[in-house]
């Protein structure tokens, strides 16, 4: 028997939103929360549509917000897959489709969560609000953070939010992010003297002056993290030089790399190291940087203490706070919002063949989110 939420999420999985195009899906959302005394705005920018759904109680209280997104990456080879990943098809005890893990399931619980907590009957203080977006797997341009930026225009704060990120690991519960690490790229050239390799005195090749470079910053400990990050990590991505032939010694070489980076680093520090250690190498060079998210962290507080307490209601498990991962749109609410806390349902299968989540989740993650409403807004 499909309970509410499944039957939410199953209809959300059916519409192929992927990134951008929200598929219609944020247009059933809002016929769901409008009859609960939701006031939806739709902020659309560029090809991205955006949700700002808000209920007041009409009693002070604090602002809870559920965060999330309906866009999905691309399926990848349809003849993959088990099922088509827009028909949500159950085997063996897991619900199969495109975002039933990332994301489409929490929005769903979401909403039956709100609508079983303002309907209840219990009274209840302060608003619950729900920012959904149809780009977080792009660019992230033209999506939450366009939100953001206008509630910050209307002078508009939060007090708490959840974002619906599938973040725990093996039971659902297991694990939920605190935070994330900020992510810093950058696209290092390095000129040299184009020449033939049979005379390399010549010539000056770039890789070669590059090499030591590379391997100084790979051994650099840029920070020793702290008690909620890990340390600052430096990864090389793409390096390209040469001109496809075997006898010619490069001008230029090029070097993409990137910073995942904890609140023991600045942007500021980063960059000065790099480009420190790049003009002790006597280098001719030059860097383009890229930050694409500041790392956030929220201590613990009464949302972790809520959300925690509510998992343990729920499911027995004691959950662990964690920034590990890649970024995630909570980079952008952080701005406004003093505690922002990512939970969802176990993320193995996310962004790949036969996506999925089992089916003996998904109320639980439904009623851990009714319950910490109920924590902090009764």
């Amino acid at each position: 028997m499909s309970s509410a939420t499944r039957a939410l999420a199953e209809a959300l999985i059916s519409r192929r939103s992927v990134t951008p195009d929200d598929a219609g899906c944020q247009a059933q959302l809002q016929r769901r929360l409008a009859p609960l005394g939701f006031r939806c705005e739709t902020v659309a920018s560029g090809d991205t549509t955006n949700l700002w759904a808000l209920c007041d109680s009409g009693r002070p209280g604090p602002t809870l917000v559920f965060a999330g997104h309906t866009d999905v990456v691309p399926t990848g080879p349809l003849e993959q897959w088990r099922s088509d990943p827009f028909a949500p098809t159950e085997r063996e005890g897991r619900l199969y489709g495109r975002g039933a893990a990332d994301m489409k399931t929490s929005i769903a619980a979401f909403v039956v969560a709100a609508e079983e907590f303002v309907a209840g009957g219990q009274a209840w203080k302060g608003r619950i609000g729900l920012l959904i977006t149809s780009d977080e797997e792009g660019p992230a341009t033209d999506g939450t953070i366009k939100v953001v930026d206008a509630l910050r225009a209307r002078g508009e704060t939060l007090d708490y939010c959840i974002v619906g990120e599938p973040t725990s690991v093996s039971e659902l519960g297991d694990m939920v992010k605190n935070g994330r690490r900020g992510s810093l790229s950058g696209r290092l050239t390095v000129r040299g003297v184009q020449g033939h390799v049979a005379y390399p005195h010549l010539a000056r090749n770039p890789v070669h002056q590059l090499a030591p470079v590379l391997a100084r910053f790979a051994a650099t400990e840029w920070d020793a993290g702290n008690e909620y990050f890990p340390p600052t990590t430096w990864q090389v991505s793409n390096i390209h030089a040469g001109t496809g032939a075997t006898n010619v010694i490069p001008g230029e070489a090029v070097v993409d790399f990137n910073f995942r980076f904890s609140t023991a680093s600045t942007v500021e520090s980063l960059k000065s190291r790099v480009e420190g250690m790049l003009a002790e190498a006597g280098l001719d060079w030059q860097i383009a940087w890229s930050l694409s998210g500041m790392p956030f962290l929220t201590p613990r507080g009464e949302l972790s203490a809520a959300l925690a307490d509510a998992i343990r209601a729920e499911t027995g498990v004691e959950t662990e706070l964690s920034t590990t991962g890649g970024t995630s749109d909570g980079r952008f609410i952080a701005a406004i919002c003093p505690q922002v806390i990512e939970f969802g349902p176990p993320n193995a299968s996310i962004h790949k063949i036969d996506e999925h989540i089992e089916v003996r989740f998904i109320d639980p993650l439904k009623n851990i989110y009714r319950r910490t409403l109920e924590a902090l807004l009764t």
